[in-house]
């Protein structure tokens, strides 16, 4: 989250940066979810991600997420100590736009893609603070993409 303009991503002016840590397989920004979190319906062109609760740290801002709250000597950012919260979120996929199949054999990758139109409602909070979104709004999207992919040593 960032104070000022929408737009004006400027690390100086992010005041939340809400993320569940590097892991020790060293991933990070990325998580298990329970099963019926997720439903998916490729050929229907829908699909919904729905957490509630979830627990995870607010570093403030994207320096002291990648420097476990250290901060940066330039530009000058202040480290802070992470701080817990919990975020709940609701996206919901609906509708092909458009549909691509993409296959890039030296590179063992192919898939099906779908832009479709999607909303999402969000919401953190943590001790003295709480955010929620504004109602979801389908004209608000810019692009939304479902895809079917095949990768790596499942690519066949």
């Amino acid at each position: 989250m960032y104070t000022g303009p929408a737009g004006s991503a400027s690390l100086a002016l992010q005041i939340h940066d809400y993320n569940v840590h590097v892991d020790r397989n060293d991933v990070f920004w990325m998580i298990p979810v329970r099963h019926d979190a997720v439903e998916v319906d490729f050929d229907g062109s829908r699909a919904r991600l729905l957490v509630r609760g979830l627990d995870v740290f607010d570093d403030h801002d994207l320096a002291n997420s990648l420097t476990q709250g250290l901060g940066l000597p330039t530009p000058p950012i202040p480290g802070v100590f992470p701080v817990r919260a919990k975020v709940s979120f609701d996206v919901e996929w609906n509708g092909a736009l458009a549909t691509a199949q993409i296959e890039n054999n030296s590179q063992h990758f192919k898939g099906n893609f779908l832009s479709t139109g999607a909303t999402i409602k969000w919401s953190a909070e943590q001790t003295d603070f709480r955010f929620q979104s504004e109602a979801p709004d389908p004209a608000r999207n810019l692009i939304s993409v479902l895809g079917h992919e095949q990768n790596g040593v499942f690519f066949a």
